[in-house]
């Protein structure tokens, strides 16, 4: 794990239904436990004086108030009747003086391991909420227990997944750790997983 400092503020509120469409994670919900999702624990505030020194370009954070509410955004998850949640966000400056809200969400199934997408949330025409970039796409299959953004401005995760398609969609078998970087208008990303243990 990195040693610079996070900054962490965790929501979970369900918003707008999604666009309609059939949902395969309905029927996975149904027919699987319901999946104890990992600690999700705030880590110190990040320095604003670190993240400023960096110059223009670095995502910094800022207050939750200071950026869109997630919540009211229309995201791109294939829900169906069901609402959207957003799980887990914290509010940033992406270095160029854009508020934004970095949230992960998914699909409220009430059971299972619904499948979280991470999105990056801008003032639209009117201020009204909407993506501005999908840092990870819910079909990747990956439910997200932390999220944060360093002092460094970079963007980090953790996550759960699958080694393969025969692993029961209530039971990852994955720990991944995932970082965006900012670079330009978009993000880089970086992924490592480790299989978990088996018994």
């Amino acid at each position: 794990m990195p040693n610079a400092a996070d900054v962490v503020n965790h929501t979970s509120q369900s918003g707008p239904a999604a666009r309609s469409g059939p949902w395969r994670w309905l029927a996975v919900a149904a027919g699987c436990a319901a999946l104890a999702t990992g600690t999700m624990a705030a880590a110190p505030s990040a320095h604003p004086g670190a993240a400023a020194a960096a110059g223009s370009g670095t995502p910094k954070p800022l207050p939750a108030t200071a950026a869109p509410d997630a919540a009211k955004a229309a995201l791109p998850l294939d829900c169906g009747p069901l609402p959207t949640t957003v799980t887990l966000s914290f509010a940033a400056d992406l270095g160029d003086g854009t508020p934004a809200t970095i949230a992960a969400a998914h699909c409220a199934a009430g059971a299972g391991a619904a499948p979280d997408g991470v999105f990056v949330i801008t003032a639209g025409p009117g201020g009204t909420p909407q993506v501005h970039d999908v840092l990870l796409d819910w079909h990747q299959d990956y439910t997200v227990t932390r999220l944060a953004l360093r002092a460094d401005g970079t963007i980090t995760a953790q996550a759960r997944g699958y080694s393969s398609a025969d692993v029961p969609r209530c039971c990852p078998d994955l720990s991944v750790e995932l970082d965006w970087t900012r670079h330009g208008a978009g993000f880089t990303r970086t992924e490592h997983s480790v299989p978990s243990a088996t018994t």
